[in-house]
């Protein structure tokens, strides 16, 4: 552990600078904490008073192309990166002016524009996403770098070490800045760490570990130059401890009552203010006299109260944009081929037949070679989707990594806001759990909360189903849960042709795709025409007509319908089986069209049964064709049990054709 004192090498341009810029956030938090004691702001604010070196000393070592991603108390690194006070005012108020339309609030406040990749209301989560945003300067080779600022409550989090463990082994230009006032919370330190220095976990990473005086500003920015530095030639990242405080308790003023933390203590670091440390330099410097500070606070308190009263007066939001900004427009994409149906029907006509993995693979590695931003990041291809293609892309672009869910999602997030278009591999579904933070509150989330001002063009794919007695943590379908999230779409393709277009046309899309692939489809050969094309998301394919009951069956059940289907012909009842393929969006349009002429409906997957997929389709066909339904719409999912290991019971869980006819069969007979 490195620990620096306050050698400086600012001019006085910059000295003017920093001090105008510390005051700012000062005034800025002071006012915010006032409106929020009167309940004038409708949401939480965690306020940055006596933190403002940290922001500033650090931002001031940056260029304007580099980027930050900040925390729950984000206002000071905001405004030191140069965030507008007048907009940031509205978006604490709620308006539709504010920086990120209302739609963010304090907690998320952000300014991509700026670089400022938005604050974070997750303690730890935005570390991951800046290995993302540092993968993207690495990677397009523009030699910028990224500052992730966590407190110090962060680094027990586990998404914190993920992403610090993947920067270090990587190489990224990333410097971590750990705020350390000395409590999470109402926690302080001692009872969240036997670790004397927060700095010293950097040894554990193989990156260089600094502490500073986090109230001496120069201090500051002086260890962020040596960092930056470091990153931009190339040398991964450095961390840095700062000792700070915050001078309110954690919701700031409206929580003063809560706040255990000594007085003594508190007046103890209000004696190191450093606001008033960095003017007493100035003094002693002949840089600033008293009376030229005075004029600047009043200055800065005449800009504060501006942004105040043009906030209040701003208009609030227009209730018809609540469903603006969770999706970017789709993106325009490739019709297929032409062919009897094409990619888009039941059947396809083409001379080659090739197997599901094949079909992934070869869309894969044709968008590499049309859009060089097109890059595969994740661990080890267990699946054998990149092998053949390998050695065309090498490292830079299929990028292996440690095992660690939650850093590989980051990055993926991180990189897709910087403009590129990540391909994320997390294997199996089943861990999704260990990075769902990533996906729920960071991936669904970051283009409505930021107002629309950011796209995230990412694909993650995963291996789904059972049926192959990899037992109860390899086997899941939870497609539901995706699919219960805004700002999330999600894909599961049954045939080979449709694995390559869907794939093709997650790739393409402006929004974060996941794509399911299910185990037992993986061996599946079929036609699939040649060159690029793109299946639209949100369009099912009608895989056998029928006139008598309709089957929607998703992924591997699709073909376990079909086997149904020409049983249930033998008794001569015609079934029309639906792929919907995509999920989110779904074409209940297809599916409804089809109900409104066979009049009965069955819906299949393979996740269990209570809150699948099929009960969601299942009341959608009952609000919009309830009239012309002749029996009510039903479900067949696996029993409520997580998948068994051994293969007889498995068997008895898994959906399959028997099952599949006997509840057609009940449904049109009974």
């Amino acid at each position: 552990m490195a620990t620096t004192a306050g050698t400086d090498t600012a001019d006085t341009e910059e000295l003017l600078y920093m001090f105008r810029t510390m005051v700012t956030i000062r005034e800025f938090e002071e006012a915010a904490g006032r409106k929020a004691e009167r309940a004038e702001i409708p949401g939480p604010v965690h306020l940055y008073s006596g933190e403002e070196a940290v922001a500033v000393g650090v931002c001031a070592a940056l260029e304007p192309g580099d980027a930050i991603v900040s925390t729950h108390r984000g206002h000071g690194h905001c405004i030191a990166k140069g965030a507008d006070v007048r907009q940031m005012f509205a978006e604490l108020l709620g308006r539709a002016t504010g920086s990120c339309g209302g739609k963010g609030g304090s907690m998320h406040i952000a300014d991509l524009d700026l670089g400022m990749l938005g604050a974070n209301g997750i303690m730890g989560a935005g570390a991951p996403i800046a290995t993302g945003a540092a993968f993207a300067a690495q990677y397009e080779r523009t030699a910028g770098v990224t500052v992730c600022f966590s407190g110090d409550g962060a680094t027990n989090q586990g998404a914190w070490h993920e992403a610090l463990n993947l920067a270090a082994v990587l190489d990224l230009p990333v410097i971590f800045v750990i705020e350390n006032n000395h409590y999470a919370v109402f926690t302080p330190q001692e009872q969240q760490t036997r670790a004397a220095h927060l700095v010293d976990r950097a040894v554990g990473y193989g990156m260089p570990g600094v502490s500073v005086d986090g109230m001496d500003v120069l201090a500051v920015r002086e260890v962020t130059i040596e960092a930056v530095a470091r990153a931009r030639a190339g040398e991964g990242p450095t961390l840095i401890e700062c000792d700070t405080y915050r001078y309110h308790s954690h919701l700031g003023r409206s929580e003063a009552a809560l706040d255990s933390r000594p007085d003594d203590e508190i007046a103890a670091y209000r004696e190191r203010d450093p606001i008033d440390a960095l003017r007493r330099v100035l003094e002693q410097r002949s840089i600033l006299s008293s009376e030229g500070a005075g004029r600047i606070i009043e200055e800065v308190r005449g800009e504060i109260e501006t942004a105040i009263r043009l906030a209040e007066e701003a208009p609030e939001p227009d209730p018809g944009d609540l469903l603006t900004d969770v999706y970017s427009e789709p993106t325009v994409t490739v019709a297929p081929p032409a062919a009897d149906g094409g990619a888009t029907g039941a059947t396809v006509t083409t001379g080659r037949e090739i197997s599901f993995r094949q079909a992934i693979t070869e869309a894969i590695h044709e968008e590499m070679q049309r859009d060089p931003t097109v890059f595969i990041v994740g661990t080890s291809d267990v699946f054998g989707l990149t092998r053949d293609i390998r050695s065309t892309f090498g490292p830079e672009r299929i990028v292996d990594t440690p095992v660690s869910e939650s850093a590989i999602a980051g990055l993926g997030i991180g990189a897709a806001a910087r403009g590129l278009r990540p391909l994320v591999s997390l294997m199996f579904m089943d861990f999704i759990g260990i990075c769902f933070d990533q996906i729920m509150n960071q991936m669904a989330k970051m283009k409505y909360m930021f107002g629309g001002k950011v796209t995230l063009p990412l694909t993650v794919y995963v291996n789904a189903g059972a049926g192959t007695s990899l037992g109860s943590q390899h086997s899941q379908s939870l497609e539901a849960l995706l699919c219960h999230l805004p700002g999330l779409k999600v894909v599961m393709p049954s045939t080979p042709a449709d694995a390559k277009g869907l794939f093709t046309a997650a790739i393409r899309d402006d929004n974060p795709v996941f794509v399911i692939l299910h185990s037992r489809c993986a061996a599946l050969k079929g036609p699939v025409p040649e060159g690029p094309y793109a299946i639209p998301l949100g369009s099912a394919a009608v895989m056998r007509p029928g006139s008598d009951v309709t089957i929607v069956a998703t992924a591997y059940m699709v073909h376990e319908a079909l086997r149904a289907a020409d049983r249930l012909a033998e008794r001569g009842i015609d079934a029309e089986v639906i792929d919907p393929r995509s999920l989110q969006p779904l074409d209940i349009g297809t599916i409804v069209e089809s109900v409104r002429k066979t009049h009965r409906v069955l819906t299949v997957h393979e996740a269990v049964e209570f809150g699948g997929i099929g009960g969601e389709i299942s009341a959608q066909i009952a609000q919009t064709a309830f009239d012309y339904l002749d029996a009510p719409p039903t479900r067949l999912g696996a029993p409520f049990s997580p998948v068994p290991y051994s293969p007889v019971l498995e068997r008895e869980w898994l959906v399959n054709a028997d099952k599949i006819f006997d509840a057609t069969l009940a449904l049109v007979e009974g």
